[in-house]
């Protein structure tokens, strides 16, 4: 999770507003559709982060392998974690990590729901469909930047999260995400290859590839600035835009009226969500 940033994100300071408590080495764990983020917490501070893919953790003893050998290659072991704050788009294995708990590492565990206390009230028709990420980039965006905020998240989908002035989830929208547009359509038609994930040099494209490249990165600004422009109408020009995940740093440049980068949202949530739902260690 390296790359250039934009204004807003200091990557040495995790949470840039006190919170009441910290925890000693706090593992944090956001399980996506297409990837694994893992993060490491100090006394409060992301020391360590991580991104593996899905397909490689998909048994407890997958994740405990693949944990041992992140912490060991930064020189962390895993009896030094005194917590782990889960988030989990995938309930196979959300099951997987709380096995690995029971059998392994039998420390504090948080699995992100909107059933605990996160301090913003859900209003979606169904809470429980809401994604645990985006209660994670809802909580850390409004504890960052305040409300009315929105969140806009580059994954397998891109979604955009909307919290109000007052610290409500409002609710969002999920469009595909650019990297979903390119295989679908590799997919789907035997002619389009599969194309790396990049700008092209112009809007035009003069081949196959940068005619698919164009289409993804360029259709997905139109969309995001489209659609951000028309939640401002409706919530206030005072209202903040942040971008996450892993292509944020790609599309920044390309976006308008983004208040900042910030890479590590979804890990900053699961802290702080921790901290407020187990405060203290056993």
């Amino acid at each position: 999770m390296q790359g250039n940033y934009g204004p807003g994100h200091n990557p040495s300071d995790a949470l840039t507003q006190p919170v009441t408590q910290t925890e000693p080495l706090l593992l944090l764990i956001d399980i996506g559709n297409t990837n694994i983020t893992v993060g490491v917490t100090d006394k409060g501070s992301l020391i360590e982060d991580w991104r593996i893919s899905t397909r490689d953790a998909t048994t407890a003893d997958q994740l405990w392998l693949m944990l041992r050998m992140l912490l060991d290659s930064s020189g962390l072991e895993l009896t030094a974690i005194h917590g782990l704050a889960l988030s989990s788009v995938v309930p196979a294995l959300t099951s997987v990590v709380e096995n690995l708990v029971r059998r392994r590492l039998p420390v504090p565990f948080v699995n992100v729901t909107c059933e605990l206390d996160l301090g913003l009230e859900v209003l979606y028709e169904n809470p429980r469909s809401v994604g645990a990420d985006r209660l994670c980039n809802a909580v850390a965006g409004f504890h960052r930047y305040g409300g009315p905020l929105l969140v806009v998240d580059f994954g397998t989908a891109t979604t955009f999260d909307v919290i109000s002035h007052d610290g409500a989830y409002l609710g969002g929208i999920i469009a595909p995400g650019p990297e979903t547009t390119i295989a679908t359509l590799h997919a789907a038609a035997a002619a389009l290859p599969s194309v790396e994930l990049t700008f092209p040099s112009s809007l035009i494209g003069k081949s196959t590839e940068t005619s698919m490249q164009s289409g993804a990165m360029f259709g997905s600004v139109a969309m995001i600035n489209g659609l951000t422009a028309g939640l401002r109408q409706e919530l206030g020009e005072d209202t903040k835009t942040i971008i996450t995940g892993g292509l944020a740093g790609v599309f920044f440049s390309h976006l308008e009226s983004i208040a900042a980068v910030e890479p590590t949202l979804t890990l900053d949530g699961l802290q702080l969500i921790f901290q407020r739902c187990r405060p203290t260690l056993q």
